[in-house]
């Protein structure tokens, strides 16, 4: 850590900075009790501050619980225990782009990371700044490297590496994605540097609330990009075994059954009438069936492929499991989830081409689809079926169809509606929900998170 840095610690209660850094983790959803901060406190004492990366290992050692959230650590540590305050001296003024998109090359060539530090403070100071007022009014990582574009170096760099290391040293593709990777690197270390200067501006707590991007879990489904619904998918299998643990629990309960009050009091007897045995009605319930109706239209199309891989990965609790896909045409999926559950990421694109989902126009409507699934397959639906809907309920103006939804909720055990939109959209536009909702049980289900604790709680025993 530099001088600078020891300087502004000194100066800083290293308490507050600590709770400062917990609560800012909190807030991004992170689980961290009073026992873990007070870890992270004992390992500052015995890391000290000489080492900075050394320090952020001992804290996310001793703060994190898994894998899932230390993007979100690493962003907020950087704001929390910065490189250093201020414009380091000997950087300042207009920078010559082509120079240091020079000295970039270099040092990704010989993948030097203090180097690489450098060059973000500098690239930040000569081309990210932004306003009229004496030393910027703030500080864009986006507008850097927008204007540096150090993506496309890639072949600059790896000429430069071929030449260095000697022809055919390793494989083009294995060295262009080191190469990507020390960019990628050099990217984030440009963001932490435009995010550090923002905070010494607007303070730490409000950078760290408002400029950080959430982790997969708490980022809306209709907003996620690809990227984060890729990462999404891959925590279908953790969270599955997760709700399947729940899920046996509460079937260990419910097979306990309610206490018989006659024989209970008849055995009572014997003991005068103090009820020292309670006796169970013993139940043996069957496994229940599970029917999943889900729009893969537009972008609830996420949302549905999210939660019919959780759906899919959780079929043993169940006797039987039907899923059935609709754009304004219903076909059933539930064998094109096997594949999907090899290749999340194609599930998709394997819908769309085999499925048959849509008629005269691929706009959503659910009116419909629901009256299509009623008359198909209203052999899937019966007294012991559960059925979940999945979808905005934007029905493009046509009809919502609401007979052929009282007629799915007259055949069905329940019938649950999840929808990805926040409660505040509902009948904005041409969105049916209020209408549905009247007549079903019409949940917000707007990420990861909301779902698994709305699935854990519906799902039936």
């Amino acid at each position: 850590m530099t001088a600078d840095a020891d300087t502004d610690l000194a100066d800083t209660d290293l308490v507050t900075r600590l709770t400062g850094l917990v609560d800012a983790l909190r807030g991004h959803g992170l689980r961290i009790g009073t026992g873990e901060t007070v870890d992270a406190a004992r390992a500052v004492e015995a890391l000290g501050l000489a080492d900075r990366e050394l320090l952020r290992e001992g804290l996310a050692a001793t703060l994190l619980h898994g894998a899932g959230g230390r993007p979100v650590f690493d962003a907020v540590f950087d704001l929390y225990f910065p490189r250093g305050v201020g414009v380091p001296d000997g950087v300042g003024g207009e920078a010559d782009r082509e120079a240091l998109r020079a000295r970039l090359a270099e040092a990704l060539a010989a993948n030097d990371s203090a180097a690489l530090a450098r060059l973000a403070v500098e690239a930040v100071d000569g081309f990210g700044g932004y306003g009229d007022s004496p030393g910027s009014d703030g500080w864009s990582s986006y507008r850097t490297l927008d204007r540096l574009r150090p993506q496309t170096l890639l072949a600059r760099v790896r000429d430069e590496v071929r030449g260095r290391d000697g022809a055919g040293s390793f494989a083009d593709r294995l060295l262009e994605d080191e190469i990507r990777r020390r960019i990628e690197e050099f990217r984030r270390l440009v963001t932490a540097e435009a995010r550090r200067r923002a905070a010494e501006r607007r303070g730490r707590d409000e950078i760290a609330r408002r400029a950080l991007a959430p982790t997969a879990d708490r980022v809306d489904f209709l907003l996620a990009g690809k990227d984060r619904l890729a990462e999404l998918r891959r925590t279908v299998q953790p969270l599955a075994r997760k709700l399947a643990t729940r899920l046996a629990a509460r079937r260990r309960r419910a097979a306990r059954g309610a206490i018989d009050l006659r024989r209970t009091l008849r055995g009572s007897l014997s003991t005068g009438g103090v009820p020292v045995k309670p006796v169970l009605r013993r139940r043996r319930p069957a496994r229940p069936e599970l029917v999943l109706l889900c729009d893969v239209s537009g972008s609830v199309a996420g949302f549905s492929d999210f939660t019919m891989l959780l759906v899919q990965a959780l079929h043993d609790q169940f006797s039987k499991v039907r899923v059935f896909a609709f754009v304004n045409r219903v076909d059933e999926v539930t064998g094109l989830l096997v594949h999907g559950a090899a290749d999340p990421e194609g599930l998709n694109a394997r819908i769309r081409a085999e499925a048959r989902l849509t008629a005269w126009h691929d706009s959503s409507d659910y009116g419909a689809a629901l009256g299509e699934f009623t008359d198909r397959y209203a052999d899937a639906v019966g007294p012991r079926t559960t059925v979940f809907v999945l979808g905005d309920a934007r029905t493009n103006m046509a009809d919502p169809n609401l007979p052929a939804l009282q007629d799915l909720t007259r055949r069905a055990r329940r019938v649950h509606w999840l929808n990805p939109e926040p409660r505040t959209l509902w009948g904005t536009g041409d969105s049916a929900a209020p209408a549905y909702a009247e007549l079903v049980d019409m949940r917000e289900c707007r990420n990861a998170r909301q779902l698994d604790a709305l699935v854990g709680r519906l799902l039936p025993v």
